[in-house]
């Protein structure tokens, strides 16, 4: 089995990369349809895929902060409690866009400056129960924080967090939100990266996740700036599938199909 990975590497809409996650996600789940004759050939599965991208300025809601409906027109659109005290910066031309969704949690910000990865993957084919996925995604955002110097820590909250350098100096700061719907056992939607302080100004119009009173960092607020959101998109892929292979496919009583590979594909080859 090979993973595709799919870059968008200029900022884009979140509709474009939602639509190409339906896209991938049907073509998963009518594959898990079909029944093949006694004598015929097995079907080969899609290849699971991972998305990553930044977009324009949004604001996304998780199945626990859907508004009541969403069929009004702009001027009166239908907003979750979390996010009725920005209304006027959701219904300006240049403030940030609204899209409910069905992945899990609460309300979240995805923008500049920000490496979001969607993991489109059929998890019983990895081996990977639901908990597991979600393990997956966080120890490969701490692989990679390894990566630049920064020791990320997994708490009770969901995401990755980075403590204080210093005692005393307050509470974990969140780097990277984690967010999945699940049908089937086909995944979907995934990471949040914070790469640059750009997504900082966003996060503290709203409670993030509905953490009260807990704050965001990124890279570059703890000390490793430059860094390209192509460059952290590489090393988060390599590093899940890392994970994957050692915990999942590999040896001892793991019961999941090894990742042979990466490959670099466009929204043609999809």
């Amino acid at each position: 089995m090979r993973l595709a990975h799919l870059h968008i590497p200029d900022i884009t809409s979140f509709t474009r990369v939602s639509n190409l996650q339906q896209t991938l996600t049907t073509r998963l789940l009518a594959h898990k349809k079909l029944i093949p004759s006694p004598n015929s050939t097995p079907i080969k599965p899609p290849d699971p895929t991972i998305i990553t991208f930044t977009p324009n300025p949004v604001y996304t809601t998780g199945r626990r902060d859907l508004p009541p409906s969403n069929t009004s027109p702009t001027s009166h659109l239908s907003l979750p409690p979390p996010l009725e005290p920005i209304r006027a910066l959701l219904t300006s031309p240049n403030g940030a866009e609204y899209h409910p969704t069905l992945r899990g949690g609460q309300t979240t910000y995805h923008g500049p400056g920000q490496m979001v990865a969607y993991t489109i993957l059929d998890l019983r084919r990895l081996g990977l129960t639901p908990r597991c996925h979600i393990r997956v995604l966080e120890n490969s955002v701490v692989d990679v924080l390894r990566g630049y110097g920064i020791s990320g820590t997994i708490t009770e909250d969901p995401g990755v967090w980075v403590s204080p350098k210093t005692e005393g100096e307050g509470s974990p700061r969140k780097i990277t939100a984690v967010g999945v719907h699940l049908r089937r056992n086909i995944s979907s939607y995934g990471i949040g990266f914070n790469v640059t302080e750009e997504p900082m100004w966003w996060f503290r119009q709203i409670v993030a996740c509905g953490l009260e009173g807990r704050e965001a960092t990124s890279l570059e607020g703890q000390g490793v700036s430059g860094v390209e959101i192509g460059e952290v998109a590489e090393r988060f892929v390599d590093a899940f599938v890392e994970r994957v292979n050692r915990d999942f496919a590999c040896g001892g009583s793991a019961t999941g199909e090894k990742i042979e590979g990466v490959y670099r594909a466009t929204e043609e080859d999809l």
